[in-house]
């Protein structure tokens, strides 16, 4: 993907395979940020992406991709690996994404045994098909023909292990000096480089060929363990059907997808998926929406209703309006989300990639120490600390560290996007990890978000039908929900809604507008109290349905009373669930209302929590602000009136099935509308924090063990490959322990 930016600058996107560890990310990073004209570089290792801003005048993509190949990696621009429409035709200039990637790949002469680094190509494939899985092969051949050698003839089989060792560590040497030239000395492929040539000159050419074979298996499961890390994430790309059947004119035909515009109609048969956003023309039937929102039950559907692409049409034939496109569907966000949510990195993973910054050169000059110390200082034998120090090399590849942070993060937003929990990025999966109060926003959050109204009210000679012709006219437009439930009680009625002009939101406090020739008001009470447009006695009766936990709004134009209408709003049915598991939890649940105080505590009272009612915007944000002097605090809010406050809070949380709001505003959104998704929020992101620390213990635990053993002689170079490579696919399954994780599950 390419925009721009500038007259020169350009945005680019492209992904790279072969990063399995997040001193791959390192290495590419500072490479290609060290080309002139490159800005802005962004490397996500579980997205395999790499995103910069490029100066075309200064260098060109070209330029990029050559120095991320001479470090190894395979290289495609996003663009390239779009799937071209007329694909689906299979004509002579029709190549599918396979094809595509495939001659991207193939002009640079990856694939062969000498690449160490996976290509895209490679997805799909058994590992013994891939290009690192060749490598293992490859060396394996040679030290079984050394071995052979050695057995055969023994005076010449110290020099095929040599030989099997040289050639071995080739690739690997050549990367190495690739990014020495780069300005980085301190990689793992240096530091396997020295090692085996090391070896070799202390003769233990046998143990060198060995250990460059281990490390061609250390890569191969890394890959095989990164690529399981990355599939949730690339599965959320095939619950959109390929294709789709148009309707034109009564007849279909069948298209790709991704050719889909804005105002089309589907027809989508029983038993398909739904291939793009929108909302359903004609029919009604069962959808089942778990693909995107995890809700396992089928919700009926009919006209004027919404659909994801990837649902499920159980029942009957539906035609549907398309309202989005392929690139802007929901998934295809969720996809973003998921992607882009790596920019958003951890406290914890920022400090251990600064840690690691430093820990590789200290781990060489202490290397270094033990080679030269005990024979210059003490008359140690050179051969014996010299392999000792090269032991401590292999050990101190910070590999496993590095990883252990963002494998967990993506197998934790894997697992949350999979149930509708979209949470964007390490920083957010901390902080909900440390909230130790949960403020809602009441309406459509705790309840439904769909009063119904319940009473009416006419004061003078108004007559109901008058009151909610002027309700209705000051409300159209309004998206409030307040305003639709007096909108559609009118429509029941069969109520013309009068003409209106010069609406005006009273922040907080109601709406204002021009009905007929006089202005007209639908305000709080309170407001209408303030401005004569009740009595005494109209506030008693507005307070007797505030009792019953009614939200009751005063119509009245200058100084005259028109009348009270009354709505409830039911609370979820999993609201009083959900508050039960977060105070099981240790978590504090209040409501943030802009509602009256008797409403307020009639909601509150049900669900036995604390309540703060009569807020402006201004006051929530106080309130949070005020919560986060003891704590963390997460605000559940619908994304907009609320805004203020979820940006403040430590967490902000927007519920809506699958809104722009939703999506894109809030830290956090919540895609299934229940309740009970809030502690399970917060469940996945413990289990996260939980599985990052079990992650860095293992990866120091380990190499502290074998630093020790390495010094003392105990342990040789092999176990100091194998300790390295084990401790990073360790943190690796680890990590994907996450993907089972049920968060609805109480524990």
């Amino acid at each position: 993907m390419t925009k721009m930016d500038s007259d020169n600058e350009i945005t680019c996107d492209w992904t790279v395979s072969g990063m399995d560890c997040g001193s791959c990310a390192t290495k590419i990073k500072d490479a290609v940020a060290r080309l002139p004209g490159v800005t802005r570089v962004e490397v996500g290792i579980m997205s395999e992406r790499l995103r910069l801003t490029l100066d075309e005048g200064r260098t060109s993509r070209d330029k990029v991709e050559k120095t991320v190949r001479a470090l190894g990696y395979g290289i495609v621009s996003r663009e390239a690996m779009q799937e071209p429409a007329e694909a689906h035709d299979h004509g002579e200039n029709g190549i599918g994404r396979s094809q595509a990637v495939s001659k991207a790949t193939d002009d640079s002469g990856h694939g062969g045994p000498g690449h160490v680094h996976d290509d895209p190509a490679d997805r799909g494939k058994r590992w013994y098909q891939t290009a690192k899985g060749k490598l293992v092969i490859f060396t394996a051949l040679l030290l079984v023909a050394a071995w052979g050698v050695e057995l055969i003839i023994p005076e010449v089989g110290n020099w095929a292990f040599v030989a099997a060792c040289l050639i071995g560590v080739a690739p690997v040497a050549r990367r190495a000096f690739a990014a020495l030239r780069m300005g980085q000395p301190f990689t793992i492929e240096s530091l396997m480089t020295i090692a085996a040539i090391g070896a070799l000159f202390i003769d233990a050419a046998e143990e060198a060929a060995l250990v460059v074979f281990l490390f061609a298996v250390g890569e191969v499961l890394e890959g095989v363990a990164a690529g399981k890390a990355r599939d949730g994430i690339r599965a959320l790309a095939n619950l959109v059907p390929k294709t789709a059947l148009l309707e034109i004119n009564g007849a279909t035909r069948e298209v790709p997808a991704a050719s889909l515009a804005v105002g089309q109609t589907v027809l989508v048969r029983p038993g398909d998926r739904i291939p793009a956003d929108g909302e359903i023309k004609e029919g009604t039937s069962g959808v089942d929406d778990s693909p995107v929102t995890g809700e396992s039950v089928p919700v009926n559907k009919g006209p004027g209703d919404s659909v994801f692409a990837g649902s499920i049409n159980t029942e009957a034939a539906l035609r549907i309006t398309v309202t989005k496109t392929a690139q802007d569907n929901t998934i295809s966000r969720i996809i973003r989300l998921v992607e882009e949510a790596e920019e958003a990195r951890a406290p914890t993973e920022r400090f251990i990639d600064r840690f690691s910054r430093w820990y590789m050169p200290a781990i060489v000059t202490v290397a270094a120490l033990v080679v030269l110390v005990p024979p210059l200082a003490f008359g140690q034998p050179w051969d014996t600390w010299v392999y000792r120090g090269l032991a401590l090399l292999l050990i101190g590849c910070p590999c496993a560290l590095v990883i252990s942070v963002p494998a967990s993060i993506a197998s934790a937003l894997s697992t949350g996007a999979r149930r509708g929990i979209l949470m964007k990025g390490g920083a957010v999966i901390e902080a909900a990890a440390k909230v130790s109060r949960v403020a809602f926003d009441k309406t459509g959050t705790l309840t439904h978000g769909r009063p119904q109204v319940t009473d009416i009210v006419t004061f003078g000679t108004t007559t109901g039908d008058e009151l909610l012709a002027v309700a209705a006219g000051v409300e159209s437009g309004s998206s409030h929900p307040l305003a639709i439930a007096i909108l559609n009680k009118a429509e029941e009625a069969g109520i013309a809604v009068p003409p209106s002009r010069d609406a005006k939101a009273l922040m907080g406090k109601g709406v204002i507008a021009t009905v007929g020739d006089a202005s007209a008001w639908v305000t709080s009470p309170g407001y209408a109290k303030d401005n004569v447009g009740i009595d005494d006695a109209g506030l008693a009766q507005t307070t007797m349905f505030e009792e019953q936990g009614k939200t009751a709004v005063v119509v009245f134009r200058e100084k005259t009373s028109l009348g009270i209408i009354a709505m409830r709003d039911e609370p979820r049915a999993d609201a009083p669930e959900a508050i039960r598991q977060l105070k099981a939890m240790g978590i504090t649940p209040l409501i943030l209302t802009g509602d009256n105080p008797r409403t307020a505590a009639a909601i509150a009272a049900s669900l036995g929590m604390e309540y703060q009612a009569n807020m402006m915007p201004e006051d929530k944000l106080a309130a949070i602000r005020e919560m986060s002097d003891h704590g963390g605090v997460m605000m559940i809010g619908d994304g907009i009136n609320d805004a203020p406050a979820l940006k403040q809070a430590s967490v902000g949380v927007a519920m809506g099935s699958g809104t722009d709001v939703a999506l894109e505003t809030a830290d956090t959104a919540i895609l299934r509308d229940r309740v009970t998704d809030i502690p399970a929020t917060i469940r996945l992101t413990r289990a996260a924090m939980a599985n990052i620390r079990q992650n860095v213990t293992i990866a120091l635990g380990l190499k502290a063990v074998f630093l020790v053993t390495s010094v003392l002689g105990l342990t040789g170079l092999w176990i100091a490959i194998m300790a390295d490579t084990g401790a990073t696919v360790l943190v690796t399954l680890n990590a994907l322990r996450l993907l089972r994780f049920n968060p609805e599950r109480e524990t």
